[in-house]
C-alpha cells in the first residue's frame, strides 16, 4: 500500500499536472519573481509560475507569441562580459566591491572562491548555506561567491536564484552583485534598466535573508548591491553602487500578498492543463479559467502580455489603459461604463468620477460646437 499523499506532495502532484505530462518544470528565476511582485494580482501569472508553465511555448500556442526576452547577441555578450570580471580568481569584481561598497576594509589582495556545485537545485541551495555559514564564522577574510544558489519561498512554492555573486566581507556582512550587459556612459545607465536591476536584487536580498536568519550571530546582508556594466563603449568593467532598499520593501510587501499557489489551485476545474501540445481552442479554454489582471506593464514583463492584452480589449476593460487611468476610475470597470457615464445615460452622480466624466464631456461639447461656429 504506497504511502499517504502529504500536502506538499499533493500540492507537487498538482502542479505537474496542470503542466502537462512529461512536461519538465521551468525554473522561477529572479527577473520573473520581481515581474510577479511588481503584478501581484494577477492569479494567471502566479498559477504558471508557481506550476513551471513555459509561458513563452504557451504564448505561441495560444497563437499570440511575444517578443519578450533577451536576444542570442545579447546572452552571448552578456556571458563574455560577466566571464572577463569575474576572471582571475574575481579579483577586478572584488577590488569594484572594496573601491565601491567597503573602502575601510584591507584591499582583496586574495580571496576563497569555494566550488558550489552540487546535484540539483536543492543540493546547490544547501551547499549556498554552508559556505555562508563558513565564511560567516570565520570573518577577516573575503568570500566569492560564483553563481550560488539561494531558495525563496513563493506563495507556497519554493522558487530557486541564482544571482550573479555574492560577496562576504571581511566584517562578515554580505553584498549581492549583479552583472549587466548595458552600458555606464559617463557614469551612469539607462535608469528603466538600473531600476530593473534593482528589483531582481532585491529578490536575492531577501533570499540571502532568509539564509542570515538561520545563523547566531545573523550576518548582515547589505542593502547596497554593486551594479558592474561595461565602461561607455567598451568591454571594460565599471561599477556603480546601488541603494535597493526602496525596491526590496516593495518587493517583500508584494510577495506577501500573492494568493497561494494551492489556494488558486483549488479553485481551477478538474482537468485543466496549460500543456502547449493541446488544440488551440481547448488551451485557451484552461487558460481562461484563471482570472487575470492585466496592464500595460505587463508587454515588458510577461510573456502572455499579448494574449491578455487581447482578450482585455475584446472585453473593453479599463485596466488595458494604464493602473493610473484605472485607479481614476473608481468602479466604473470596461470603457462601455464610462462613456455611459459621460454621457449621462449611467453611474452615480454624486461619484466623483462621474461627475468629473460628465464635466469632461460637457467641455468638450462645448469646445466643438465653439469650433464649428
Amino acid at each position: 500500500m504506497p504511502p499517504p499523499r502529504t500536502r506538499g506532495t499533493a500540492l507537487r502532484h498538482r502542479l505537474a499536472e496542470l503542466r502537462g505530462p512529461d512536461v519538465p518544470a521551468k525554473a522561477l528565476d529572479a527577473r520573473a519573481l520581481a515581474a510577479l511582485a511588481a503584478n501581484p494580482g494577477c492569479a494567471r501569472r502566479a498559477i504558471l509560475d508557481g506550476a513551471g508553465v513555459n509561458k513563452a511555448a504557451l504564448a505561441s500556442a495560444l497563437g499570440a507569441p511575444s517578443a519578450f526576452g533577451q536576444s542570442q547577441f545579447a546572452l552571448t555578450r552578456g556571458n563574455a562580459f560577466e566571464a572577463k570580471v569575474k576572471a582571475d580568481g574575481g579579483a577586478e569584481l572584488l577590488r569594484l566591491v572594496h573601491e565601491k561598497l567597503d573602502r575601510a576594509a584591507e584591499p582583496p589582495a586574495e580571496a576563497r572562491v569555494p566550488d558550489l556545485t552540487a546535484p540539483g537545485p536543492q543540493g546547490r541551495t544547501a551547499r549556498t548555506a554552508l559556505e555562508l555559514r563558513e565564511a560567516a564564522a570565520h570573518p577577516g577574510a573575503w568570500t566569492l561567491l560564483d553563481h550560488p544558489m539561494l531558495a525563496l519561498d513563493v506563495a507556497g512554492s519554493p522558487a530557486f536564484l541564482e544571482p550573479d555573486a555574492v560577496v562576504v566581507h571581511p566584517d562578515g556582512s554580505w553584498t549581492v552583485v549583479e552583472i549587466k550587459s548595458f552600458p555606464l556612459l559617463d557614469g551612469s545607465a539607462d535608469p528603466a534598466k538600473v531600476g530593473a536591476a534593482a528589483r531582481q536584487a532585491a529578490v536575492y536580498v531577501l533570499a540571502l535573508e532568509e539564509v542570515a536568519a538561520h545563523l547566531d550571530p545573523v550576518p548582515r546582508v547589505r542593502h547596497r548591491i554593486l551594479l558592474v556594466c561595461p565602461r561607455d563603449f567598451s568591454n571594460l568593467p565599471a561599477a556603480s553602487a546601488v541603494d535597493i532598499r526602496k525596491q526590496r520593501a516593495v518587493t517583500a510587501r508584494q510577495l506577501t500578498r500573492l494568493t497561494r499557489i494551492e489556494d488558486i489551485a483549488e479553485t481551477l476545474p478538474e482537468g485543466t492543463c496549460f500543456s502547449p501540445e493541446l488544440p488551440a481552442d481547448e488551451l485557451t479554454t484552461h487558460v481562461e479559467s484563471v482570472p487575470a489582471t492585466y496592464a500595460p506593464e505587463c508587454l515588458s514583463a510577461c510573456e502572455l502580455a499579448f494574449h491578455c492584452r487581447s482578450r482585455s480589449r475584446e472585453a473593453g476593460a479599463v485596466t488595458s489603459l494604464g493602473r493610473p487611468v484605472r485607479a481614476e476610475l473608481g468602479g466604473l470597470t470596461t470603457v462601455e461604463d464610462v462613456l455611459a457615464a459621460a454621457r449621462g445615460e449611467a453611474g452615480d452622480p454624486d461619484d466623483p468620477a462621474v461627475a468629473a466624466l460628465r464635466r469632461a464631456a460637457a467641455l468638450r461639447a462645448e469646445a466643438l460646437e465653439a469650433a464649428c461656429r
